[in-house]
């Protein structure tokens, strides 16, 4: 038996939500009682998430807006409540799973099958998190703007939103890439929130060394 044999079986992903909890969340959102710009169940979904592992929180009101694009009209506070807590759920138990060194799962199959990313529900959803990224945009890149970038690379890419840069437009040309960024999703997700929430680790102190007392040897 091989040392592999006896290596623990990797953590399938977590989902976020049940699939009830999902079904209802479209449903809302997918209704009248939202406006037409607000943002899909997919493409919240996205929001929620990059909340999640964003290095500051907004406050409900900041997100809420932002998602909705203006207040819904609910039947009353008891759905009000519902909804909004459905959505915090999503966002809190993405933490949960990152905090724990999990991998969330994500809303659709880990593939473009060929298909450019803004025709897929995965183009659907970067801009979604990307849409939480701009919400505090300036706290995502204050520290190490490098590496965010670096980062948010894939997720700024499969989006679609930034087509009309030269750079972004050559690396949309490169199916292998975006194939390659889409099946590391989960792991980039969880490097992003180890890079946000996770400081890095310092250097121990090395000990000082004793000096001998006069007239005493060692």
């Amino acid at each position: 038996m091989s040392p592999r044999d006896n290596a623990p079986e990797a953590t399938p992903p977590q989902p976020l939500l049940d699939d009830e909890q999902l079904d209802r969340l479209d449903d809302f959102l997918d209704s009248e009682q939202v406006d037409d710009d607000a943002l899909d169940l997919i493409s919240a979904h996205g929001f929620m998430v990059a909340l999640a592992v964003a290095p500051s929180e907004l406050p409900n009101a900041e997100w809420l807006a932002e998602l909705f694009q203006g207040e819904p009209r609910y039947t009353d506070d008891a759905e009000r409540n519902e909804i909004i807590g459905l959505l915090a759920a999503l966002r809190d138990n993405a933490m949960a799973v990152l905090e724990q060194g999990g991998l969330p799962e994500l809303p659709f199959e880990l593939t473009l099958d060929g298909l450019p990313a803004e025709e897929t529900p995965i183009g659907d959803w970067c801009a979604g998190f990307m849409e939480g990224v701009f919400c505090d945009e300036s706290a995502w890149f204050a520290d190490d703007e490098e590496a965010a970038a670096t980062l948010l690379l894939p997720f700024m890419l499969l989006s679609s939103l930034f087509d009309d840069e030269p750079d972004m437009a050559e690396l949309a040309s490169d199916g292998t890439r975006q194939e390659a960024f889409v099946v590391q999703l989960p792991e980039l997700l969880l490097d992003l929130y180890l890079h946000y929430r996770v400081p890095p680790e310092t250097p121990k102190p090395k000990p000082r060394k004793k000096t001998p007392a006069k007239g005493k040897k060692c």
